[in-house]
């Protein structure tokens, strides 16, 4: 029986051009596109697991994925994978010059940032402990801004949306937050942080938890901006939260201004 060596790699990436994460029938994705490019880099079928699924047009900063190698006796994975050596003997189409590293195999929006051996057991989404999100929103018009950050007309009271969000720490089932018909065993979730950041820019929400329903993070947005225009009270959030249904929560903002921005493990991801 062959061995094969297990290895993380992390990676972030611009989710406009992309429909998710995970590969699908008839449309582009993340995934795709990084399991094309290892298997091109290292000459054998590639298949990778992520740490989540982000939806079309989410941003990830930092997302970690495995797979499994069978280890080549003249090819160390590590070696120049992520910038290649310098060289300029390796030029292809495909390629560009220094293109002996996995970048240089992935278009302009994707990016890996590292690489590293892992046991043969290690996972990268049933082993991570927490994920962290966040949710930009800026008030004047910037045309820089439109692919990365929702743009809303008034600015909303963000001391009330955060009172709502102290609220949401305090539960942990959040079927009211979830998309409808998900195959999921539990809709429980542990958030352990929920809360709005004024910066010269706008307005940034942070949230990090052990998981995440599908359209959780842009449903909870939505249901606090409905607190900051004062459409609803703050303690509002308790009877939508217990009522446990999806239509009673606000709408789900533009995943323009999302961003998958850390995923923790309990082993260290370093050399």
């Amino acid at each position: 029986m062959e061995t094969l060596q297990r290895y993380f790699i992390e990676l972030a990436y611009d989710g406009t051009n992309y429909h998710g994460w995970q590969v699908q029938e008839n449309a582009i994705s993340i995934q795709e596109i990084l399991n094309k490019a290892l298997s091109t880099y290292l000459r054998q079928p590639i298949e990778t697991t992520g740490a989540g699924r982000t939806d079309t047009g989410v941003h990830a900063k930092q997302l970690y994925a495995h797979f499994d190698y069978k280890p080549q006796p003249s090819k160390r994975v590590e070696e120049n994978f992520v910038n290649g050596s310098g060289r300029e003997d390796r030029v292809s189409p495909f390629r560009g010059r220094g293109g002996d590293s996995i970048n240089a195999l992935l278009p302009y929006d994707i990016a890996v940032k590292g690489i590293l051996p892992v046991h043969a057991n290690a996972h990268a989404r049933f082993d991570a402990t927490q994920r962290s999100y966040e949710y930009h929103v800026h008030f004047k018009k910037d045309p820089f801004k439109t692919r990365y950050s929702w743009l809303l007309k008034s600015r909303p009271d963000v001391d009330l949306m955060n009172k709502g969000a102290e609220i949401i720490k305090q539960y942990t089932d959040f079927s009211c937050f979830s998309k409808s018909n998900t195959q999921v065993f539990t809709n429980n979730c542990k958030i352990t942080r929920a809360e709005w950041l004024e910066n010269e820019n706008g307005i940034v929400f942070h949230i990090s938890a052990d998981r995440f329903l599908r359209n959780m993070v842009r449903a909870i947005v939505g249901t606090l901006i409905m607190v900051g225009k004062k459409e609803i009270e703050p303690e509002a959030i308790r009877q939508i939260i217990e009522s446990k249904n999806r239509s009673n929560a606000g709408t789900s903002v533009p995943a323009c201004g999302l961003y998958l921005t850390e995923v923790k493990y309990p082993y260290p991801l370093t050399p």
